[in-house]
């Protein structure tokens, strides 16, 4: 197996919404996308996966190491070597890969947020230095592109948070801002516990109402001429809108279940948004 084609196959397994928007892609700008999502899967599974925190910290340090290798000219794993050829050509910052790292350890370090502050950091490591990445691949000409895919990063975040309320909480941990489940009366323990409190619902309207902000945000710092490049990012944002509909839809009931888009729904929302990416404004499901 290639690395390219290791890299093609963890994508496609993880079954992300990510993998649509790769779809309609040239070549060369297909590989690389796919190369630096297999290494934020590789990396987030180290998180989601190892159940021993001190295993979790090495392994981690570890792809630290190889993302030096990477840039020393001597990478080992299949992604990093996945990833060189396209270090220079698409200006891979090697801070940015290690910004995400830094983003996936405080997983390992913290379970709650105080304040949306702290969230807004997270989220940025781990979502809105992806999209700086991305939209480089992508072809972005213009500085306020990488501002658009900063925002559009933690508009995709905001929604992965509301959208797994209850499987984080499963996993000990909540990032929802406790600030904000203080004013809306929420207790940690009701979502640790998979109770639907008197507050959750106004909560978590108020949680996509702010990740619609952010997506509202990206959309108008994208230039009208900057929009063609970047739609794999506007088909990411079309698909999240969706989903995040659909989760209002249902009242937010995510504590017992992962509300999902079918794969053939994620298709035809990506097709649309190829051919006719938004101009402005939040698109329909």
């Amino acid at each position: 197996m290639t690395p390219d084609e290791y890299c093609q196959q963890k994508a496609a397994a993880s079954g992300s919404s990510f993998y649509y928007s790769f779809l309609f892609l040239p070549p060369e700008r297909r590989r690389a996308i796919t190369a630096l999502y297999a290494y934020c899967r590789e990396i987030d599974d180290v998180v989601d996966e190892v159940s021993d925190p001190g295993v979790a910290q090495a392994k981690l340090a570890w792809w630290a190491g190889e993302i030096d290798a990477l840039y020393a000219g001597r990478p080992g794993h299949p992604v990093t070597r996945a990833l060189a050829p396209h270090v220079a050509t698409f200006d891979l910052k090697r801070e940015r890969l290690l910004q995400v790292l830094e983003g996936m350890q405080m997983d390992l370090q913290q379970t709650r947020y105080l304040d949306f502050a702290g969230l807004q950091r997270y989220c940025h490591l781990v979502a809105g230095v992806v999209g700086e990445l991305a939209a480089g691949i992508f072809g972005a000409a213009q500085e306020s592109t990488y501002e658009y895919a900063r925002q559009l990063g933690l508009a995709l975040q905001l929604v992965n948070i509301v959208r797994d309320v209850g499987e984080d909480a499963r996993r000990g941990r909540i990032y929802l801002p406790l600030e904000d489940l203080q004013r809306f009366g929420v207790r940690a323990a009701d979502l640790l516990a998979g109770r639907y409190a008197e507050g959750f619902e106004p909560l978590m309207r108020f949680e996509a109402e702010r990740a619609r902000g952010f997506y509202r945000a990206a959309l108008a710092a994208l230039a009208p001429e900057e929009r063609k490049a970047q739609r794999p990012g506007l088909i990411m944002g079309a698909i999240y809108a969706t989903l995040l509909d659909e989760i209002e839809r249902e009242r937010f009931r995510v504590l017992h279940q992962r509300i999902a888009l079918t794969p053939l729904r994620k298709l035809w929302i990506a097709w649309r948004t190829w051919v006719f990416p938004p101009a402005i404004g939040r698109p329909g499901a």
